[in-house]
C-alpha cells in the first residue's frame, strides 16, 4: 500500500526542479532582451553623434601638426569655464570669444563640463518637468562642437588642454554600465560615444586628462600641473569651496565645478603664498534642476599672465548681462 506521504516526498523535488527551470529560462530570456535593447540603442546613438560630430561646424578641425607658438617669454594661459553643452550662455559665450581675440593666449585650459551629458545620462533630471525632456545627447555633442570649433577660429595656434569634468565622467559610467562591466565592451562604446570620439579632441590636437588617470607625477587622478599651480575639475563644493580645495592640495589650483569666480589665499611655512581660484561658468545660470531654487551662479572666466620664472599674475573679467569686464580695465590701462 502506497502512502500519500510518499507521493507527496517525491514530487516536490521535481516541481522544485521545473520551477528552477522555468526561471532560468525567464532569466536568460530576459538578458538576451536587455541585449537587444542596449545593442539597438547604442546604434542608433552612435549615427546620431556620427552627424552631431560636425553639427554646427563652420572651420577646419586643427591637426596635431599645426604650429604652435614659442613660449619663450611671458605668455597667457586662458580657462575656460564650465559650458554645459547646449546649455551654454550664448551671450556669455560670445563675451568671452571676443575678449579671447584680444588675448591671443598661449595656452588654453578646458576645465571639465564642456559636455552636460544630459538625457539618458542625466543625475540631475528633475522627474515631471516637461522642459528637461527635449534635452539630448546629440544636441549636446553638436553644441560642445561648435563651441571648441569658436575658439579653434579665433585661437588657432593655442596649445590646448581637456580636462574631464564629473559630467564627461558620466559618459564612461554608462559605458561601463551598459556593457555589464566588460572592460573590452566598455572600451568598444567609450570609442564611439565617449567624449574624446565625439569631440574629435586627437584630431583637433586637444590633451584629454581623463578623472581616472594620474599626470605629472601627481598621486591624485584628474590633474595636471600648469607651472607652479595644479588644474583639475574640482571637487568641493558650497561657500567655502576655495579654502576647501587648498586645504586638501597644500599648493595654488585652478578648478571649475562651483559655478562661481573667486579666490582665497593662504601662507604655509613650506610655500609661501598659495591660492585657489574657481575660475566661472559660461552656462546658463538658472539650470532645469535648480528652476525653482535662485542659484548664486555668476558668468566668467580666469586666465593667468605668466611670467619666465613661472610667477603668474591672475586675471578674472566678470561678465555681467553678456557684457566682459576686460573691455573697461583694457580702457582704463590705456589711459
Amino acid at each position: 500500500m502506497v502512502k500519500t506521504d510518499d507521493l507527496t516526498d517525491g514530487a516536490e523535488p521535481a516541481d522544485h526542479n521545473a520551477n528552477q527551470v522555468a526561471k532560468l529560462r525567464a532569466e536568460n530570456a530576459k538578458l538576451r532582451a536587455d541585449r537587444k535593447r542596449l545593442t539597438a540603442q547604442i546604434e542608433s546613438i552612435t549615427q546620431q553623434l556620427a552627424q552631431a560630430r560636425t553639427a554646427g561646424s563652420r572651420v577646419k578641425v586643427p591637426t596635431i601638426g599645426s604650429k604652435r607658438k614659442s613660449r619663450k617669454g611671458a605668455f597667457i594661459r586662458v580657462f575656460v569655464p564650465d559650458s554645459h553643452g547646449h546649455h551654454i550662455d550664448h551671450a556669455a559665450a560670445k563675451a568671452f570669444l571676443t575678449d579671447l581675440k584680444a588675448l591671443q593666449p598661449a595656452e588654453i585650459i578646458w576645465i571639465g563640463d564642456h559636455l552636460d551629458a544630459g538625457a539618458f545620462l542625466a543625475q540631475h533630471f528633475t522627474l515631471g518637468y516637461v522642459a528637461e525632456t527635449d534635452s539630448t545627447y546629440e544636441d549636446d555633442v553638436a553644441s560642445a562642437n561648435a563651441f571648441l570649433d569658436q575658439v579653434a577660429k579665433v585661437c588657432p595656434d593655442a596649445r590646448q588642454t581637456y580636462i574631464a569634468g564629473n559630467h564627461e565622467s558620466r559618459i564612461e559610467k554608462w559605458c561601463i554600465t551598459a556593457a555589464l562591466r566588460n572592460r573590452k565592451d566598455a572600451g568598444f562604446l567609450m570609442q564611439r560615444i565617449g567624449p574624446q570620439a565625439v569631440l574629435n579632441l586627437e584630431k583637433r590636437g586637444i590633451r584629454w586628462v581623463s578623472q581616472g588617470e594620474q599626470y605629472d607625477g601627481l598621486s591624485i587622478r584628474g590633474a595636471i600641473k600648469i607651472g607652479k599651480a595644479i588644474a583639475t575639475h574640482g571637487s568641493a563644493h558650497g561657500v567655502n569651496a576655495w579654502r576647501t580645495m587648498l586645504g586638501r592640495w597644500g599648493c595654488s589650483i585652478f578648478f571649475g565645478h562651483i559655478h562661481r569666480q573667486g579666490g582665497f589665499f593662504s601662507r604655509n611655512v613650506t610655500t609661501g603664498t598659495i591660492g585657489a581660484w574657481s575660475v566661472g561658468l559660461l552656462a546658463e545660470l538658472q539650470p532645469y534642476y535648480a528652476h525653482t531654487r535662485p542659484t548664486d551662479h555668476t558668468h566668467g572666466y580666469t586666465f593667468q599672465i605668466v611670467q619666465p620664472d613661472g610667477q603668474f599674475l591672475v586675471v578674472q573679467p566678470p561678465i555681467i548681462d553678456g557684457v566682459s569686464c576686460l573691455g573697461t580695465l583694457s580702457q582704463i590701462l590705456k589711459g
